[in-house]
């Protein structure tokens, strides 16, 4: 299953994965502590296979909670979005479709954020070998959840995949997304679900215990799953993920349980 990831420091990868240095008017970001430092380390290590055992962990169906993800932050032909935390690329090649290409209508650009330098090769990689166009919308910028470097009310759309769960500070980042969003516009955030129900959560458990950690390990990954449990146990549930996103300032925030309610959406609205 996705783990995700946020979090770092600076440079620019151009569509055909180039470094650019601080190009297109992106800031260079450091991370911010040591826990944010390991956990850089980590999802660096699993890049790799990362794709591989979302498909297998989840059996195929992270592909429809991102398309759900995507569908819910509203963006459209000619937006100008960002995907934070961007992994190996999934959100932001969806995003791209939703946008467009540069001057069919409007900016049409995804930006894609992540403090993984590897995580964002694989996806530069990724976007290589992919034929449609609109995916030449899509610059990989390594940066910092917490800092991000764009001016405010720069984005109509802002989605999130399985990474604000392992950001070091939560409510500074939820304020960074607000700031980047215009007004009116929707962040739209999918991770696991802390579930409040007993035995959903007990499901949870045990699925990582018995069915993630295990086959992770053939891989060599016992200990970067295992991970996995005690970020979720230390996330937030819905109802306190909807009053960050209003602490934060934002009009209207919901969360949505999916998949029975080991994965969850939040939705909030500037």
């Amino acid at each position: 299953m996705p783990m995700g990831i946020s979090v770092a420091a600076g440079l620019v990868l151009s569509p055909a994965g180039h470094r650019h240095g601080r190009g297109h008017g992106h800031a260079a970001c450091r991370c911010s502590s040591s826990s944010a430092g390991e956990r850089q380390v980590l999802f660096s290590r699993i890049a790799p296979v990362y794709d591989h055992l979302n498909d297998v962990l989840s059996l195929g169906q992270h592909r429809t909670w991102k398309r759900i993800c995507v569908s819910w932050s509203r963006a459209k032909m000619g937006d100008r979005v960002l995907d934070l935390c961007c992994g190996s690329g999934d959100l932001a090649f969806l995003l791209s479709q939703k946008v467009g290409l540069d001057g069919e209508v409007g900016v049409a650009e995804v930006m894609a954020v992540d403090f993984s330098r590897q995580q964002l090769k694989t996806a530069a990689d990724r976007q290589d070998h992919r034929w449609k166009l609109c995916y030449k919308n899509i610059k990989w910028i390594e940066g910092d959840a917490l800092d991000l470097p764009f001016t405010d009310c720069y984005f109509d759309a802002v989605t999130v995949g399985y990474g604000l769960r392992n950001v070091v500070d939560k409510s500074k980042a939820m304020r960074e997304i607000f700031r980047v969003l215009k007004p009116g516009s929707r962040a739209s955030i999918l991770d696991f679900n802390k579930s409040s129900s007993f035995f959903t959560a007990s499901l949870q458990d045990w699925m990582i215990d018995n069915f993630v950690v295990p086959l992770a390990s053939g891989y060599g990954l016992t200990e970067e799953y295992k991970y996995l449990k005690s970020s979720i146990s230390q996330y937030l549930t819905g109802q306190e993920l909807e009053k960050l996103a209003k602490e934060a300032g934002f009009s209207a925030a919901k969360h949505y349980e999916l998949a029975g309610g080991l994965m969850g959406n939040l939705v909030a609205t500037r």
